[in-house]
């Protein structure tokens, strides 16, 4: 069996969204014969089944999503408005659009969301953040502030707010929704007055700000305002950055009980298509909410803070010259 589902093949941009086939003329671009790419199949079906030789004896393969495709699955996310945000190494923000191919003006990458079974196929539009958890490591292991990640949050509540320091971690170019390839790191709004501590905080608010950047993209797209946003990923245990998420959001941040979302988004298209749940509503009553938080920052103060973190965005562009490696 070689076999992949319609998310993954529409990662690697062969095949066409509409059809949910292999484009040849794209194909045909790249030199990749078609014969050795895998047939195109639904999310959630039986593929085939493990060999007598395995661990697994004989257990239906029944599930195949991509990465951040099943953390929104596994988020419950399966209606028309409804999204997810994944903070690991970087940030992926996934809103689906329904049966609606959505193709973004504004930055954002559109891909297949999941298809289940006979199933009409459900799109999404996606922000992707380069730089987020590892900006965390970055204060580690680079610049020695921390000596492990859970340690920045600690920093970050010795003081009231970032001093005016704004961290743009573009340390390999701006993604979503720059798309800036020549953008470079950037620290600014330094006085003598800032501290370790004003830098762990600005590195936190820096993932949060990048988030915004992204769903101010998906409003725009969507012409539909988003009005909670569930989380996921490892850095959702940081308190400090969900709450100053919320506040920049102006919207409630809401993490689940389970917080790997992945590797249960991809049971549950396995699990639908061996029946042990019947159907999304199973799923959706799976789900449970372990912590919301509420956005308390005033209107105006959002509104400085997002000017200044703009204007610092547009320091780090430019960098890159023809003579700079």
């Amino acid at each position: 069996m070689h076999a992949t589902d319609v998310t993954n093949a529409s990662r690697t941009m062969f095949m066409d969204l509409e059809t949910l086939q292999w484009r040849d003329d794209i194909l045909d671009a790249f030199g990749v014969p078609k014969s050795m790419m895998p047939s195109i199949r639904s999310s959630s079906e039986v593929y085939g089944a493990a060999e007598d030789s395995s661990l697994l004896r004989e257990t239906p393969i029944a599930g195949i999503l991509g990465d951040q495709q099943a953390a929104t699955f596994g988020q419950a996310a399966f209606n028309t408005g409804e999204s997810k945000n994944t903070y690991g190494t970087g940030c992926f923000l996934i809103f689906n659009t329904g049966e609606e191919i959505v193709h973004s003006k504004n930055g954002l990458l559109t891909t297949v969301g999941y298809k289940l079974g006979d199933g009409p196929t459900h799109y999404a539009l996606e922000g992707s953040i380069a730089v987020t958890g590892s900006l965390i490591q970055w204060l580690r292991d680079q610049l020695g502030i921390i000596d492990s990640a859970p340690e920045v949050e600690e920093l970050a509540r010795q003081v009231e707010d970032n001093g005016g320091v704004y961290i743009v971690p573009a340390f390999s170019g701006l993604f979503a929704p720059y798309w800036r390839p020549d953008a470079r790191g950037a620290i600014v709004g330094l006085t003598r007055y800032a501290n370790k501590n004003h830098i762990a905080r600005a590195a936190l608010e820096a993932v949060a700000f990048q988030t915004r950047d992204v769903l101010d993209a998906v409003n725009a797209d969507a012409g539909v305002d988003l009005t909670e946003l569930k989380v996921d990923g490892g850095m959702v245990a940081n308190d400090a950055l969900m709450q100053f998420q919320a506040d920049v959001l102006g919207v409630p941040v809401v993490r689940p009980v389970v917080a790997e979302t992945t590797a249960l988004g991809a049971a549950y298209a396995a699990g639908l298509a061996v029946g042990f749940w019947s159907g999304l509503d199973d799923l959706s009553a799976n789900w449970q909410e372990d912590r919301r938080w509420e956005p308390t920052m005033d209107a105006a103060e959002r509104d400085r803070q997002l000017r200044l973190w703009r204007k610092a965005v547009t320091k780090s562009m430019d960098w890159v010259d023809d003579d700079v490696k």
